[in-house]
């Protein structure tokens, strides 16, 4: 079973860029492809760029951004990993959160990112709050997914979790500085080679409001092989369930996974950051 995914590093800001998005992903699906992935909230400026919030950053579920990226997978026939900032309409609390379509448009899955950075040009706790919920295997397509966004593999139990759970594909759209990467491809293939899944990351691919975004896409086997590292506007890249079932049956895929233990362990941490010296 084989899953062939457009990495599209590019950000669609703005509903007038609905035509852009879906001939992008039309694109894609000419190329192969069955799942395109989209960078951290790909239709909106880097509003954390600044600490101040935009109520227009926003939506309630199913808002604009939502219907857009909908309509857009649908036109073209292919999946779609794409994301907004969503408004719970009750609360008004508002996270960042990865939204993941079918080729029909239908809403399959969604992820809140749950670690948030606060700092020069990533003031995210400013505008949104932190995930609330585990993140679940997505069933959808030829090869089991998982959502991670960012920051979120900087804390790799996530990403440990999902492929202990059944994920192949570990997806995690971002917005990093291109200066960064290097840092970045290393932890992506270290998730790759624990978790025995494939790894797939686009970044927002140029500065914005001051900061140096960018970088290249990737997407990394569970060999920890770098299959694709790019700066195109679009990438292709077939993965392929045999490899993980391959790296599964290998060290250190064979080793037990001891859920058990390490549930008593975290039970004592309760959200503490790393000790400090």
């Amino acid at each position: 079973m084989d899953l062939t995914i457009a990495l599209v590093r590019e950000v669609f800001p703005g509903p007038g860029e609905k035509a852009r998005l879906r001939e992008m992903l039309e694109r894609a699906r000419a190329q192969g492809a069955g799942l395109t992935v989209l960078p951290e909230l790909p239709l909106d400026r880097w509003a954390p760029a600044t600490k101040t919030p935009d109520d227009n950053d926003a939506e309630a579920p199913n808002g604009w951004r939502h219907q857009a990226l909908s309509e857009a997978a649908r036109a073209a026939g292919i999946g779609l990993v794409g994301g907004a900032i969503v408004r719970e309409p009750q609360s008004g609390r508002r996270h960042n959160t990865a939204l993941v379509f079918d080729r029909t448009g239908a809403l399959v899955s969604s992820y809140r990112k749950v670690y948030l950075p606060e700092e020069d040009g990533f003031w995210e706790t400013s505008h949104y709050e932190p995930g609330d919920a585990l993140p679940a295997v997505i069933e959808a397509f030829p090869l089991r997914l998982g959502l991670q966004i960012c920051s979120d593999v900087n804390r790799p139990e996530g990403s440990r979790l999902l492929a202990a759970l059944g994920a192949e594909v570990i997806v995690a759209p971002r917005a990093t500085e291109a200066a960064t990467f290097a840092r970045w491809k290393t932890v992506l293939t270290a998730i790759a080679m624990t978790s025995c899944a494939y790894v797939v990351s686009v970044p927002r691919p140029r500065a914005e409001l001051g900061v140096p975004l960018g970088g290249p896409a990737i997407a990394v086997a569970p060999t920890g092989d770098v299959l694709l590292e790019s700066t195109e506007a679009l990438s292709v890249v077939t993965l392929q369930r045999r490899q993980v079932e391959e790296a599964r049956r290998h060290y250190p895929g064979y080793l037990a996974t001891r859920g058990d233990l390490m549930a008593q362990g975290w039970t004592r941490v309760k959200g503490s950051k790393l000790p400090r010296q």
